[in-house]
């Protein structure tokens, strides 16, 4: 299922837009115009990714600077060791889709059990 995020020409390059469902998935428009969607949830920490900086196709946490490749959703920076889901972006006339990703979201444990109905 494609799930709209926002037109294009309302996400400028070099910023991002959340989608908030659950978990939250953040749309990044980056410099050289690419589009990207990760899961917006640091796996080390409930932090918003789309609060971080962009550069180039990696955006820095902005709690405890980890760093994602917005390509693959890989870690390059520690603290966090896991990896975020990338979803499916598809843009059309003039439109962000994004389809998540049914694989399982990495998610730090805090809100893992918040999303599982536990205490927060």
């Amino acid at each position: 299922m494609m799930i709209p995020a926002c037109r294009l020409a309302d996400l400028p390059r070099g910023e991002a837009f959340r989608l908030d469902i659950d978990p939250p998935v953040s749309v990044f428009h980056t410099d050289d115009g690419e589009v990207f969607a990760i899961d917006d949830t640091c796996t080390h920490q409930d932090a918003s990714l789309a609060d971080g900086w962009l550069e180039g196709c990696e955006v820095e946490c902005p709690l405890h600077a980890s760093k994602f490749d917005l390509r693959t959703g890989a870690v390059d920076a520690p603290p966090a060791k896991l990896p975020v889901r990338t979803h499916e972006v598809v843009v059309e006339d003039g439109m962000i889709y994004v389809r998540v990703s049914t694989d399982a979201p990495n998610l730090p444990p805090c809100v893992a059990s918040r999303l599982a109905g536990g205490p927060a």
